[in-house]
């Protein structure tokens, strides 16, 4: 009886009850101005109507503290909504360094994860409860939106970018996971979920999985096959830039500006690989537009993140 009154999902992770507070301050908050204003212009409506036809009104004259106090009250409130929303913000887009990292992709109309160890799902993700989990995202047609109603989590998964959530789940059991952005007739249908479990329990659950590849191992023959190794060695060569321990480095371009590796630029460096050319280099590498999908993105990337192929994992909570 009590889940089928509940108005709102369960909170089920460390940032849900944050951004609860938040939405019951903001609703309260404009329920009582919206309840005082309305008040307020009956009561003056009818205490300063027009008695008679020869009525005519009086100057009122403002009081100056009256003036301030409208004034000041709302600029505080204001001022903590903005504080208050901002701080949960930054929470919400700064995962853990620890954060076991599992790479998805919105098609439509389905969704694809990866966990670090090589193990595939679609339209299901198990993580383990008590561990903070990044999701890396990326889309392989259109506008997505990764969203985990018990988790308070929603974010958009755009084409020709990655975006990343993360989350810490807080107790066991499924929750619902939609797609919150509509991308085609059959948006409805993209729906999953998300299994939390025991720590013990997700790594028997991996086990017990047809053993896969990890993306970084996939990635590494990527980069051989494609011919990347030739131009891209241990060392920087004539042709183009070491890769190794690239990736969250500040890099010097041709124009003098400077940018962060991060996985936008290098997907950006492997599909348009003109638009941003290092510094002492020239603009002779080929595009990989239409040659790659973006699980093979994600994966070279992986690769790139993790130099030999290195795999993860997550550590013991």
């Amino acid at each position: 009886m009590e889940s089928a009154l509940r108005l709102f999902p369960e909170q089920a992770s460390t940032i849900a009850a944050r951004v609860d507070a938040l939405y019951f301050f903001l609703v309260a908050m404009s329920g009582f101005f919206a309840i005082l204003i309305f008040t307020l212009v009956i009561y003056f409506a009818v205490k300063f109507r027009r008695r008679s036809e020869g009525e005519v009104g009086q100057r009122v004259h403002s009081d100056i503290r009256l003036e301030i106090l409208w004034t000041v009250i709302p600029l505080v409130l204001v001022m903590i909504s903005f504080t208050w929303g901002a701080n949960l913000y930054i929470v919400m887009n700064r995962p853990p360094v620890d954060a076991l990292e599992i790479r998805a992709v919105g098609k439509q109309w389905m969704w694809k994860f990866q966990h670090p160890g090589g193990n595939r799902e679609i339209n299901q993700l198990h993580v383990p409860v008590g561990f903070p989990v990044k999701i890396v995202l990326a889309s392989e047609d259109v506008i997505h939106s990764f969203f985990v109603p018990g988790f308070r989590v929603k974010m958009d998964v755009v084409p020709g970018r990655y975006t990343t959530a993360w989350f810490e789940a807080t107790k066991e059991g499924e929750f619902h996971l939609f797609c919150a952005e509509y991308c085609g007739t059959q948006h409805s249908g993209m729906i999953g979920r998300v299994v939390a479990l025991k720590p013990a329990d997700y790594q028997a659950w991996l086990s017990g999985q047809v053993a896969g590849e990890p993306a970084a191992v996939t990635g590494g023959k990527l980069f051989e096959q494609l011919g990347c190794a030739r131009c891209h060695q241990s060392e920087s060569r004539p042709l183009g830039p070491a890769l190794e321990g690239l990736f969250g480095r500040r890099i010097e371009l041709q124009s003098g500006e400077t940018i962060v590796a991060d996985e936008t630029y290098m997907r950006e460096s492997i599909l348009n690989p003109k638009a941003k050319i290092v510094a002492g280099y020239q603009p002779i590498m080929p595009t990989f537009q239409g040659l790659i999908s973006e699980e093979g993105l994600h994966q070279i990337i992986a690769y790139l993140k993790s130099p030999g192929g290195e795999t993860g994992g997550i550590a013991k909570p």
